[in-house]
């Protein structure tokens, strides 16, 4: 007898993926729209093909929501697929002679601009140029420079514009360290000696060091969900620091056990210590997610359990690190007003999730001088998505801005376009934009101003 296996849970709820692309204009706004967001706020996610069912969230093609914003005015709303070799044809990451399809992408990680160009990105593979529409135009090698992968969470430096990335591989060199000019080019391309094979999703960098994350969640082909990493009890756990500029010359910080997806920020003291924050998991938390993430029997009902803010201090006088708790709320997707970027904030903000207390979805405002927290619930059977900071026209403090973030409702089958004042999330958003569509939940998203596409 024949058993039906149940859907995957990231395939259901708030997570159903929609089956058609779609552009609607003249959208409804509630409230007022600031004027000075003049612009696009693109949002990619996992979106799979009807009929599909990947064997990882992760694995899901990539599908971006967009809508353009313009004097007070939703001119429109579309979602669109990138249309990579994985999309079009199943074209697989390895190739039958071993080799590694760099093109093959489901590019449904994050969306960036840098130098004018909007990339989509995977962590596995070259970034995919978009167009402003969200036409694919394919894939972006930097002009033939990057061979290798590039990281969904590239980091662009506030003051010099240089986009700092990395390739990682379970396979030697383990990690490559890149920058790109603030006008596009690849102007460093370097072995980051002594890394190892862990499954390094993110990096962070200060104003004058890269700090890489060489933690518990490491290479194991005996994995087959398609992500072939497990913890492992046996890997030493370390933090490395590597200076900005001269050799890579890494010191490396041996830390707790732990992985961490998303790095909060990271910036460095007049002594020389480096800070690092973000969601850490501990081996629990990582195991009851991941049955999450490849719909495993006995998965929890949210895909996040037990990421809690945490706070590792790097001090190269002692060279050890400590490791402190921020919080304990179940939070992800971290972030901060881009312009503090590798140089101390005082604001964060990131989704709290169900669990510790709470019992739906909101947005947290965290206030590192006094260690305020300060939550906003979006209501019963809504989960908002990773909160974008724009910043304030004029604004004279680092919270001066606005939150954007689409939520998703599973009650009315709705989604919309919150716009939070970021200095009080106790009041109601400045503004709604009624979206045509339900968008499923996602990941990353950036807000891209006309000032940077032209």
């Amino acid at each position: 007898m024949s058993t039906v296996q149940p859907p995957k849970p990231y395939l259901t709820g708030h997570y159903a993926p929609v089956a058609d692309e779609h552009t609607v204009t003249a959208l409804r706004v509630r409230g007022t729209l600031p004027p000075e967001l003049t612009g696009r706020y693109f949002r990619n996610g996992h979106n799979p093909r009807p009929g599909v069912t990947p064997t990882h969230w992760f694995r899901g093609s990539g599908m971006i929501h967009g809508l353009r914003l313009r004097d007070g005015r939703a001119e429109w709303y579309r979602n669109r697929w990138v249309r990579t070799p994985a999309f079009e044809h199943d074209a697989p990451l390895m190739r039958e002679d071993g080799s590694i399809d760099l093109a093959a992408s489901v590019a449904g990680t994050h969306i960036i601009e840098h130098a004018g160009r909007l990339l989509a990105l995977q962590e596995a593979n070259l970034p995919f140029e978009v167009t402003p529409e969200l036409d694919t135009v394919g894939a972006y090698d930097f002009g033939g420079k990057l061979t290798t992968a590039m990281t969904a969470h590239p980091k662009e430096d506030p003051v010099t514009g240089e986009l700092h990335f990395f390739a990682y591989s379970p396979f030697p060199p383990h990690l490559i360290y890149y920058v790109a000019s603030a006008d596009g080019a690849l102007i460093r391309s370097e072995v980051v000696e002594g890394a190892g094979p862990s499954l390094m999703h993110d990096f962070a960098i200060t104003e004058n060091h890269v700090v890489w994350l060489d933690l518990s969640v490491v290479f194991d082909p005996a994995e087959h969900s398609g992500i072939p990493y497990r913890w492992s009890d046996a890997y030493a756990p370390r933090i490395g620091v590597m200076p900005r500029t001269g050799p890579a010359r890494t010191t490396w910080y041996e830390v707790e056990p732990g992985a961490l997806l998303h790095v909060t920020n990271a910036s460095e003291d007049a002594q020389g210590r480096i800070t690092v924050e973000g969601p850490r998991y501990d081996r629990a938390a990582w195991e009851t997610s991941w049955k999450w993430w490849v719909g495993a029997p006995g998965h929890p009902n949210t895909p996040l359990t037990g990421a809690l803010g945490t706070r590792w201090t790097l001090d190269p006088a002692t060279g050890k690190a400590t490791e402190e708790a921020v919080d304990d709320l179940t939070t992800e997707f971290p972030t901060i007003n881009d312009e503090r970027l590798g140089r101390a904030n005082r604001y964060g903000y990131a989704v709290a999730f169900p669990g510790a207390g709470l019992e739906e979805y909101a947005l947290v405002k965290y206030d590192s001088a006094t260690g305020a927290r300060q939550l906003m619930p979006v209501g019963p059977g809504v989960m908002p998505g990773e909160a974008v900071f724009v910043p304030a026209e004029g604004g004279t403090a680092e919270d001066h801005g606005y939150l954007l973030t689409i939520t998703s409702d599973i009650v009315r089958d709705t989604s919309e376009l919150l716009v939070v004042d970021a200095t009080d999330l106790s009041r109601d958003p400045i503004a709604v934009v009624e979206l045509p569509r339900r968008v499923p939940g996602g990941i990353h998203g950036s807000w891209i101003p006309d000032t940077d596409l032209s």
